[in-house]
């Protein structure tokens, strides 16, 4: 089983949101459809800009909590590496 650390983004350079799931794929389109509610929902943050996998819980929950203490610009720096066009990642899951 794999665990994922994952950012999204209401638009290029727009509200950020960071979690961690044991599915991702369901996670993100639960937050596509507002499913979940929440910050996500109220400011639609729904676009999957970048995400790593990891191989326990744990590691995911500490990595997670590593990037939320992060400022903005580390976190749009971390997207742009590996995302610079800040393409929707959902559809490359399936």
């Amino acid at each position: 089983m794999a665990f994922y650390v994952y950012l999204l983004a209401s638009k290029r350079n727009g509200t950020l949101y960071v979690g961690h799931t044991d599915d991702l794929a369901e996670r993100i389109w639960k937050h596509k459809t507002k499913a979940l509610g929440g910050f996500t929902a109220k400011y639609d943050v729904d676009k999957l800009v970048w995400y790593e996998t990891h191989e326990t819980r744990e590691s995911a929950f500490v990595r997670e909590r590593q990037i939320k203490k992060w400022n903005r610009l580390w976190k749009i720096e971390l997207i742009e590496r590996d995302n610079p066009s800040w393409n929707d990642l959902y559809d490359s899951l399936a």
